[in-house]
């Protein structure tokens, strides 16, 4: 799957305003708010990476932090993000960007978020470890990463992913997927890739950056959400992972 097909889904007008709405209407997410809140400090400098139209940059503005800045590689959400920074005097900086290959010194940040799933969004493995890899640079040692993905071992999708399996071992599934756990399916706004992991996978492809896993939990043990978020969003696994101190290392 070329990353390009991924980037024009997100580039069309009705997503781009749906993700808009979504920045006004959903704002932070309860479990979100609760874990950004423990991980990060109010004075820390945080890079929201997928920021799309700024929901999360946005939301943390809101609760005091100030040392923000949002990346995305779609510049209609990005030129959208703008927008909304201006009418609401939030003085956020967007930025368009590539997760994999981010414009940045090393250590850099005390925080980087990759919310909603966005990693998984990047198509091909070798692909999403290269932005781990490019995450892990950026941050300061000590520095936390949080990220969300789906969840291939949910017991609610057991028997599509068995089935999935089945015809990858035949070799009879999508040709335009690349790995075990790609989906590529038809929404309302058109057909939208997601990759959806093992668990076990993320834990292997941190420990390959050099992050340390501090947790890993989902948002449905995390905090009751409004009705408005999971409209928005199915439940999701959260990570938190740690850049080690260099006396961690020793």
């Amino acid at each position: 799957m070329d990353s390009s097909v991924v980037r024009d889904f997100f580039s069309q007008p009705l997503v781009v305003r749906d993700y808009a709405e979504a920045t006004g209407r959903v704002g932070l997410w309860a479990s979100e708010e609760k874990i950004f809140t423990r991980v990060f400090a109010k004075d820390d400098s945080i890079l929201d990476l997928g920021t799309g139209t700024g929901r999360i940059a946005v939301g943390l503005y809101e609760i005091g932090y100030q040392h923000l800045i949002g990346i995305d590689y779609s510049r209609a959400m990005i030129a959208e993000a703008r927008r909304i920074s201006r009418v609401l005097n939030c003085g956020i900086p967007f930025r368009v960007g590539d997760a994999t290959c981010l414009e940045f010194g090393e250590g850099i940040f005390d925080g980087v978020i990759f919310g909603f799933n966005g990693l998984m969004q990047i198509p091909g493995g070798e692909n999403r470890r290269t932005a781990m890899g490019e995450v892990f640079k950026t941050l300061r040692p000590g520095g936390w990463f949080v990220f969300t993905t789906h969840d291939r071992g949910s017991s609610r999708h057991r028997k599509f992913w068995a089935k999935e399996k089945s015809r990858w071992r035949r070799g009879v599934q999508n040709p335009q997927l690349d790995d075990f756990g790609d989906r590529y399916e038809t929404t309302p706004q058109g057909d939208l890739f997601i990759h959806v992991p093992a668990a076990e996978e993320v834990r292997a492809d941190l420990k390959g950056a050099g992050f340390r896993v501090e947790a890993d939990v989902l948002r449905s043990h995390l905090a009751s959400e409004s009705p408005v978020v999971c409209e928005f969003s199915d439940d999701c696994r959260f990570w938190v992972a740690q850049r080690p101190n260099e006396e961690d290392k020793r």
